[in-house]
């Protein structure tokens, strides 16, 4: 009989450290868990001396630090910072095609019959393409930062808030999708992490050209004219992107979780703290 750590174990060890749990075999069960002691003991010395430093050590929140950062690259290229409500209409979501009937339906957070907390932040990034366009005849570009609200399973990869910068550009381009990978290369670049483009078909936008970090999705972008424009009435050429900010900054700092970088009170920094 192969003897491991057991699955609370390794939980265990996950929540508290980020690299690969041992697959030690061991010859019977107090071997084992004299390890699991031993290991687990090295792991909350180590979470609890970072937590210390912290206090000792005052500094940003790592998840606003890489807002500020991502902030300043697009303000540096010419974007404008916007801010939209989280709470949106139900008609804005059906302008999005999301119904009933579709997938994304069942994960929306509804306050109401008429009203949810944002899935996401192209609907009312769409209403700004509409009323910055009637102020220019030149490129629109702007971009926000801020919480979505999804019913998601429990997992290291999904969080029911989590924060996404989406950022547009519109208007008489050359190319779309030449802008749309030079933006996505500038933000890589800023974040400092190695990625590949891979085109992906979308309950939403049909199809997308997403971005991937050893193979996780860490962003997703578009180009228009596209099938969803016109019940926003627009028409003209637009590019545009979304990038998860927990999971990138769980990629760059080596955390095996995007609960340890987001908004929570358990963890700060990475550490745990409860």
């Amino acid at each position: 009989m192969v003897i491991r750590y057991t699955e609370s174990q390794v939980q265990k060890l996950r929540e508290y450290g980020d690299g690969p749990v041992d697959e030690s075999e061991f010859s019977d069960q107090g071997e084992r868990d004299r390890s699991f002691t031993k290991l687990m003991a090295a792991e909350i010395s180590a979470n609890n001396f970072d937590v210390r430093d912290m206090i000792n050590n005052p500094g940003g929140h790592d998840l606003v630090q890489l807002e500020r950062d991502l902030s300043k690259a697009l303000i540096d290229l010419g974007f404008i910072e916007v801010r939209t409500p989280t709470m949106m209409s139900k008609a804005a979501l059906e302008k999005m095609t999301i119904d009933e009937n579709h997938p994304l339906y069942r994960q929306v957070f509804f306050i109401d019959n008429k009203r949810c907390l944002r899935p996401m932040l192209a609907p009312n990034l769409y209403y700004y393409m509409r009323k910055l366009r009637d102020h220019t005849d030149g490129i629109i570009r702007f971009f926000e930062i801020g919480s979505c609200f999804r019913k998601e399973s429990h997992s290291g990869r999904h969080l029911e808030e989590f924060t996404m910068l989406n950022l547009v550009v519109q208007g008489q381009m050359d190319d779309p999708m030449a802008e749309l990978k030079k933006l996505i290369r500038v933000m890589m670049d800023v974040v400092g992490l190695e990625y590949e483009t891979v085109r992906e078909e979308s309950d939403v936008y049909v199809e997308t050209l997403d971005v991937e970090v050893e193979g996780t999705e860490v962003a997703s972008g578009a180009v228009g004219p596209h099938k969803l424009d016109a019940a926003h009435d627009i028409h003209e050429p637009w590019c545009g992107v979304g990038f998860g900010l927990e999971r990138l900054l769980a990629l760059k700092n080596g955390k095996n979780s995007v609960r340890k970088t987001g908004r929570s009170l358990t963890y700060l920094n990475g550490r745990k703290i409860d």
